[in-house]
């Protein structure tokens, strides 16, 4: 087992992604390579770390052997050395990474009330029960599968919707110390609509390209299109449709195949449009507030959007932990900053977005003008470009000037 770096030019900078990949050997003597975890960008001390957890020193056979990361990779690497493993920490066999996060932060912060808003499909039913059974309780709010909403949908029909907020409906379920949010978003139900005919659409025109060839279709040539077509339509969108396909032994024409639309599972599909399943162990919180407290993941997500896209803030291989922190702190700031325009523009200007504004104003530079003297001496002015219109307007609406030229400053040769 070894790394692997792949590297990647972006916005015209260099990118290097790290993955750990294991060499296994196959029948007839050839090693093949197994892709087993992907890093992504990380500096060279986590790059040290990460060689010294995927490979250790057998001293009974004086030799190197790899280290497997998961359980179920427990397979001796090399024939007649004992069979070695490690769980590595966020690892879904191991049961111990949400206790001793939680141990750490008790730990710096000391016990209190928390409340941990998580998105459908991270928390498995072994870590809500550890939040349900640790001192203090651990307070929850998971968006769940829609798996469950199926399940659930029966018990859903006598309650009654209550609008929390113009557009935003709720129904309450509770339910073995828990408590159930069934919410429903007019705007979200359009939006889901909108995305399956779009997709939809696509899918059926490219199946009558396809049905159009000039050119006669082997059955085989036909299953790898109808692939492609899946793989770019989606699951959800490719169940829509029944498709009909020649068999082998009819030896027609492989563009003979015919669709249609599927009317129950297009219907199960419309049923669920704009709804979600909310569960939590705060029965005694009300809709409003459980609903907003679900939305901040939406804004959490906004934040990394920010980050990457209008601050474009990547990864600086640091080597002592004070830099680490001080490129932090940096970060922060310049998000904090980036907030506060976003802020500001709803109120002044809520056409405009933090990211026009910050492309708009990059076109003002600040230079330096150097002019040598008769004497021997140096001038040097500094001076930023003249605004524009489309600056000044901008100016005005968030009540800001830019500050006078700085004044002619004469420097003796050095």
């Amino acid at each position: 087992m070894f790394l692997r770096c792949k590297k990647r030019r972006k916005d015209g900078k260099e990118h290097r992604y790290w993955s750990v990949v294991e060499n296994r050997r196959v029948a007839g003597g050839k090693t093949v390579q197994k892709h087993v975890l992907y890093l992504g960008e990380i500096n060279d001390s986590q790059q040290e770390a990460w060689r010294k957890s995927i490979e250790v020193f057998c001293e009974d056979h004086e030799q190197t052997r790899q280290l497997f990361l998961f359980p179920s990779d427990r397979q001796s690497p090399v024939e007649g050395l004992p069979l070695a493993y490690e769980v590595m920490p966020g690892d879904t066999a191991d049961k111990t990474t949400l206790k001793g996060f939680l141990k750490k932060i008790e730990e710096q912060y000391g016990k209190s009330k928390r409340t941990w808003v998580m998105d459908r499909g991270i928390p498995t039913e072994e870590v809500l029960e550890q939040m349900r059974t640790s001192d203090p309780p651990v307070q929850y709010l998971v968006g769940t599968p829609r798996g469950r909403l199926n399940k659930l949908e029966a018990s859903f029909l006598g309650k009654s919707w209550k609008e929390v907020r113009e557009g935003i409906e709720v129904k309450l379920l509770e339910r073995d110390d828990e408590l159930y949010v069934l919410t429903q978003s007019n705007a979200r139900k359009g939006k889901e609509r909108g995305m399956r005919l779009k997709r939809l659409r696509r899918l059926i025109k490219r199946l009558r390209a396809i049905q159009t060839l000039k050119t006669p279709l082997k059955r085989d040539s036909l299953l790898l299109k109808l692939g492609e077509a899946k793989k770019e339509a989606t699951r959800k969108v490719w169940c829509l449709l029944e498709i009909e396909i020649p068999s082998a032994k009819e030896g027609l024409d492989a563009r003979n195949f015919t669709f249609k639309l599927n009317l129950g599972n297009y219907r199960r599909s419309i049923r669920h449009d704009g709804r979600y399943l909310l569960r939590s162990n705060l029965t005694d919180q009300s809709p409003e507030t459980l609903w907003r407290y679900y939305m901040q993941l939406s804004q959490v997500e906004e934040a990394f959007k920010n980050i990457k896209g209008d601050l474009s803030i990547r990864p600086v291989y640091h080597q002592k932990e004070n830099r680490i922190e001080a490129h932090i702190f940096i970060s922060f700031l310049a998000y904090c900053l980036h907030v506060t325009l976003r802020l500001q523009l709803q109120q002044a200007a809520p056409g405009l977005t933090p990211r026009s504004v910050l492309e708009k104003m990059a076109s003002i530079q600040m230079l330096d003008v150097h002019l040598p003297t008769t004497d021997g001496r140096e001038l040097r002015m500094s001076r930023y470009t003249q605004a524009l219109p489309e600056h000044q307007m901008i100016l005005e609406k968030l009540n800001l000037k830019l500050p006078k030229q700085p004044k002619p400053r004469i420097y003796a040769k050095t």
